[in-house]
């Protein structure tokens, strides 16, 4: 149970991670990375491998933010179709990025095999479905972009979409067999054994309280200790605290609440996701449906537990399983939790250069697995090489975002008006 009250199934299923004590101290590094997610722990892992010597520090317990609260679909790509990044970002650029980040979840999954991560991983695919007519012809645009760009993606018809999902609420899906789904807690965790036993050092309840830039080398400072390394990466994402960034890097946070039921008897088992795929919708305000390896039936949407409007996202949440799947109605729900998302105005993420062999990785917008591990590594390879031609895009300056408070609130009272509307 966190301090708020939120129950995490994530945390309850996950097992433990490696030693991580509280910095205490001085130490020395070739990499210094600020965050415990799926970006500064492949970050770390991949430097460790290389040989580098890197310190990690997180301000909470690993995986304590958004890679603990994550819905756990190890996706392909982005939000954002690939024909449109490449619109936004050019032909050479757009085409990178999307490349980079089709293999995603090949790399997670090779990650997860060649350290032995016991995390649930399931590579079964995805199932984007249609939550209306209008959201079918969403779909047939993606499948387009997709197919061009060469992805082995498939479009069904409504009526093998609900045998798949087990719903008459769904109007077809698209298939992305790519894809898949994992305890993303443990998955998280997974890699920092992997890294600790390389050799990071990796240190929880140990929150940046400064950077600054020493004599060539940048200093972290903590309550119990400093790092000082050639080379940062600020990896925080929605979870940066106070304003330690040296520059700008604006995003809008956006919470994500989630719930699980008890395992389903065997019988539901066989009817609801019965080939193990995850789920989400085309909905303005978005659901995601999926099952653990227990058999836990998780639901999920936009919307924050805790502040007064947070009973009714749970409300919403249990509706909407019961719409969806009125076989599983009755059963008692178990958990209940929220998480945060940094959240850009063009869905992208960012690589911004926040002084002399530094970056911060921000933005993947609701996709954090497959481009927080990717972008980790390539970050890690990028500050200890010196060479910036193999980052997925090229690094900004800045990143700067507008209206973004009254964005957030946007998002919010949207999800809240469509959650009190009920389930659609």
């Amino acid at each position: 149970m966190t301090a708020d009250g939120q129950k995490i199934l994530w945390s309850d299923t996950s097992g433990s991670g490696p030693a991580a004590p509280p910095l205490s101290g001085e130490a020395g590094a070739d990499l210094a990375v600020i965050g415990g997610g799926f970006t500064g722990l492949s970050a770390a892992l991949w430097a460790a491998k290389a040989g580098a010597k890197v310190a990690l520090v997180e301000a909470e317990t690993l995986a304590h933010g958004g890679s603990g609260r994550n819905v756990g679909l190890v996706n392909a790509g982005l939000w954002t179709p690939p024909g449109e990044i490449a619109a936004r970002l050019g032909a050479e650029a757009g085409g990178r990025l999307n490349a980079l980040l089709a293999g995603a979840p090949a790399r997670v999954f090779e990650l997860i095999e060649a350290h032995g991560i016991a995390c649930e991983a399931r590579r079964r695919g995805t199932l984007h479905c249609a939550h209306a007519s209008a959201g079918m012809r969403e779909l047939a645009e993606r499948h387009r972009q997709l197919v061009a760009a060469g992805a082995p993606v498939r479009l069904l018809g409504a009526a093998e979409a609900r045998a798949r999902v087990g719903t008459e609420r769904i109007h077809g899906a698209l298939f992305d067999a790519r894809a898949g789904t994992i305890q993303p807690r443990a998955y998280a965790l997974g890699l920092a054994r992997a890294a600790h036993g390389l050799g990071a050092r990796l240190h929880a309840h140990s929150p940046a309280r400064a950077l600054r830039r020493e004599r060539g080398a940048w200093i972290v400072e903590t309550p119990g200790g400093t790092i000082r390394a050639r080379a940062l990466l600020l990896a925080t994402n929605a979870y940066i605290r106070g304003d330690i960034a040296p520059v700008r890097q604006d995003f809008v946070p956006v919470h994500f609440a989630q719930i699980a039921t008890a395992p389903l008897p065997p019988e539901l088992r066989a009817e609801i996701m019965p080939g193990g795929e995850g789920c989400w919708d085309t909905a303005l305000v978005m659901s995601s449906f999926r099952l653990d390896r227990a058999g836990r039936l998780i639901v999920g949407g936009i919307g924050r537990l805790d502040h007064a409007a947070g009973r009714i996202h749970a409300s919403w949440a249990r509706r909407k399983l019961a719409e969806l799947f009125p076989q599983a109605a009755d059963m008692p729900v178990e958990y209940q939790w929220h998480g945060r998302i940094a959240m850009t105005a063009d869905h992208l993420p960012k690589l911004v250069r926040i002084g002399p062999d530094a970056l911060s990785c921000l933005g993947y917008s609701g996709r954090g697995i497959g481009p927080g591990t990717m972008f980790g590594e390539a970050a890690a390879r990028a500050l200890l090489s010196g060479d910036t031609g193999g980052l997925p895009l090229a690094p900004v300056a800045e990143h700067r975002e507008r209206l973004v408070r009254l964005r957030q609130a946007f998002y919010e009272a949207g999800a809240l008006l469509g959650h009190l509307a009920g389930a659609r």
